[in-house]
């Protein structure tokens, strides 16, 4: 809910020549908090316990929900009067879970079976959108508008092969350099500290310029920085991985308020909710589809040895996932660039 609504709420309460601007704004709060976060967690994880971190999360989530009632005072229906879709949000939702929850069984000989059952209740999905008045989801948008098709492809892509990361390097440098959770939550800060120095200015950049050459540049750059995390070893220094981490936080910067400002200005007013809603789907099956891959990689070569005593076997999955997510993410740099010119 959160995620689905936030970004319609700010491109609606704002003019399109400050879009991109606060939409970096936006996203640099997200890379603030994750800044804070693998720190946080360590120290907490370290001094009270891991079970902690659930309740140091309600405490932040009811003062924001205060913040909330006192402050967020506007509201509006651009889709009022529409009639809810019932049937499509129920066949979405079985198809997605379907397809999720079987990824996650493989190689399971039942995940297939999960994934097929998925993918017809997906095709009836389509296909019955196609055929209301009010359509849960606009399938047109994607039919017949190129950026807004494209800007959520690379979207997909980019968070398939880049969530992932922050998870395999605190396993390598927990598992495989021996730091201490608060070590390695202080080392991967360096990601989310860049992105968020950094995403104000992508977003008023894509005001000025193309959002999709400046999202593929900022795609380019976490191809750069998923390439050198392929060879890491036994003896890599921290150096080296705190360089990997800040060339990928400035590609991602560069990369997600661009590609939302091209997404949602890519779509008529009353398409806001949908659009954001539909970027977050985009962004939630990708860090899925991310988990999938590792998850996928350590079953097949690692079964159920545990972490610690994995060693070279664990070093040698971590690689292999690094090149699958390197490769995926070439391919989501050609998914940027096709989705043509914004502002015309």
């Amino acid at each position: 809910m959160i995620f689905s609504t936030g970004t319609a709420i700010l491109v609606a309460a704002f003019p399109v020549r400050e879009r991109g601007g606060i939409l970096g704004i936006n996203i640099a709060a997200v890379y603030v908090g994750l800044t804070i976060g693998p720190f946080v967690g360590g120290l907490l994880t370290e001094q009270l316990g891991w079970r902690c971190i659930f309740l140091f999360t309600a405490l932040f989530g009811f003062m924001m929900l205060l913040l909330i009632l006192f402050m967020a005072k506007e509201e509006w229906q651009s889709a009022n009067g529409e009639h809810f879709d019932f049937t499509g949000s129920l066949l979405y939702a079985i198809a997605l879970f379907a397809v999720m929850y079987g990824f996650s069984l493989l190689p399971d000989l039942q995940a297939g079976g999960l994934i097929l059952f998925g993918i017809v209740c997906l095709f009836f999905f389509i296909r019955h959108q196609l055929r209301v008045p009010y359509p849960l989801l606009n399938i047109h948008l994607f039919r017949d508008n190129r950026v807004f098709a494209f800007s959520n492809l690379a979207a997909l892509i980019n968070y398939c092969a880049t969530f992932a990361v922050t998870f395999l390097l605190s396993l390598y440098l927990q598992h495989i350099q021996a730091l201490t959770p608060l070590q390695a939550g202080m080392i991967l800060i360096a990601e989310p500290a860049v992105q968020a120095s950094f995403s104000p200015l992508a977003g008023r950049l894509s005001d000025r310029f193309e959002p999709g050459i400046i999202a593929s540049i900022g795609m380019a750059l976490n191809v750069a920085g998923l390439i050198p995390l392929m060879f890491i070893n036994f003896a890599t220094s921290i150096s080296y991985i705190v360089f990997c981490l800040i060339v990928l936080g400035l590609g991602f910067a560069l990369f997600s308020s661009p590609n939302v400002n091209a997404a949602m200005s890519a779509v008529e007013n009353k398409y806001y909710g949908i659009a954001s809603a539909t970027l977050a789907t985009m962004r939630m099956i990708g860090q899925m589809f991310s988990m999938g891959i590792t998850m996928l990689v350590f079953a097949v070569f690692l079964g159920d040895r545990p972490l610690d005593q994995a060693g070279g076997l664990l070093l040698q999955c971590i690689q292999l996932i690094f090149f699958i997510l390197g490769i995926l993410c070439c391919a989501g740099i050609f998914a940027s660039l096709a989705r043509g010119k914004i502002h015309k």
